[in-house]
């Protein structure tokens, strides 16, 4: 084997444009790699959730990754999903298998040779045994989540009945087809410490954490924006925990906030937001929606909120937000994968009392606001540089390669 590595990425969705979590974390790995001087092709799905345009992607992105994208179907189809319920297979998962994809994975292992195919989430484990059969290449799982306990803390914290009986058959069929396919990886790597734990403890395969990666060259002040002493929150409102957690925040926080700081101001921020949120009047939040961009969003305003309840693996816009030097308030769950010390680095609240005691504290102490940012950030430059955490990627590659040999 030479210095240089033959890398297929296998995508759920594409990982350009990077404007949400899954996509920037693929990318930074992609363009990290390329960067690191290895040779590396994409082949990604492309979904009407993320629906993009090939025109669109640059010519430079499609000639270091020669990135192709296959239109997937993922809606959630009501007859289908009510039949799922007698198959014991996990409907999370058979909507992403397609004869369409599967072909197009057959023609470029067949045209090209691969040392390494990094699966970029669970849910595009069906296309192992297509690999295997066409290719000799190592095979890494990059598991952005435990995914099935995404779904049992989501169903654990539902009210409705008949929908927490359904959240809880999605969340079991999952976690018995997750913990089938570990095993058939060569490699797994998780994005946070917490979860690879989980790994080691449910597979016999090496595991190795690279978290989320931040290009500090990115972060660079090329605009000015004046910060305004308010709260917000980014994110995909799409994702399940993210909305039950601006709900949940909405209803039990802001109100006692709101009378106590008539002035302050919440934006809420994101792609898909919710109609229900669109909708919302309630004094003093802005509804803000998808932002052009997401930095120079984050840096006009002080304090992020964090109210996640459910999910696994690492919040972007948490570790973002902390490389832009915001105080961020954040609950446990929001934030694992990051090794913060609370009340130095970031403000941990896990029940509305103490998201309002942290919310008042930062908004009448601006020193200490500030001072929880830029440590955030320092923290966050150290242990996150997207270089370094190439570097182990690399490493790990070239470990399971020696150990296959």
């Amino acid at each position: 084997m030479g210095n240089t590595l033959n890398i297929l990425f296998i995508c759920n969705k594409s990982p350009w444009p990077p404007h949400e979590g899954g996509p920037i974390a693929m990318n930074n790995l992609i363009e990290g790699v390329l960067g690191a001087g290895h040779n590396v092709k994409v082949l990604a799905i492309n979904t009407s959730k993320y629906n993009v345009d090939p025109k669109d992607i640059p010519d430079y992105y499609k000639k270091q990754t020669d990135i192709e994208l296959i239109d997937i179907d993922l809606s959630i189809k009501t007859f289908p999903a009510f039949l799922n319920l007698f198959t014991g297979k996990s409907y999370h998962v058979e909507r992403f298998i397609s004869d369409n994809f599967r072909n197009k994975l057959r023609k470029v292992l067949s045209k090209q040779n691969f040392d390494i195919v990094q699966i970029e989430t669970l849910f595009m484990s069906p296309y192992i045994n297509t690999i295997r059969e066409y290719s000799s290449a190592s095979i890494v799982l990059r598991a952005h989540n435990i995914e099935h306990l995404i779904w049992k803390r989501v169903a654990s914290i539902t009210r409705n009945p008949i929908k927490k009986a359904y959240l809880k058959h999605l969340a079991t069929t999952l976690e018995n087809y997750e913990m089938g396919v570990l095993n058939k990886y060569d490699g797994i790597i998780p994005i946070s410490e917490k979860d690879a734990d989980f790994f080691i403890s449910k597979s016999n395969k090496p595991v190795q954490t690279i978290s989320f990666g931040i290009v500090p060259d990115k972060l660079t002040d090329s605009i000015a924006v004046k910060t305004e002493h308010a709260l917000f929150h980014i994110g995909s409102m799409n994702w399940i925990p993210n909305q039950e957690g601006i709900s949940w925040f909405l209803e039990y926080v802001w109100p006692y906030i709101n009378k106590e700081f008539p002035d302050l101001k919440l934006y809420l921020a994101g792609r898909e937001m919710p109609d229900k949120l669109k909708k919302l009047n309630q004094d003093n939040v802005e509804v803000v929606g998808e932002v052009s961009n997401a930095y120079e969003f984050i840096k006009s305003k002080a304090i992020l909120i964090a109210p996640l309840f459910s999910g696994s693996g690492i919040r972007i816009k948490i570790i973002e937000s902390m490389a832009l030097s915001k105080a961020v308030i954040s609950t446990t769950i929001g934030a694992e994968g990051i090794s913060y010390t609370n009340g130095k680095n970031i403000m941990i609240a896990d029940d509305a009392e103490s998201f309002i005691k942290a919310i008042k504290e930062l908004v009448n102490d601006k020193n200490k606001c500030n001072m929880i940012g830029n440590n955030a950030r320092a923290l966050i430059l150290q242990e996150h540089d997207n270089a370094k955490l190439v570097e182990w990627l690399i490493g790990f590659y070239c470990k399971i390669i020696d150990d296959k040999l």
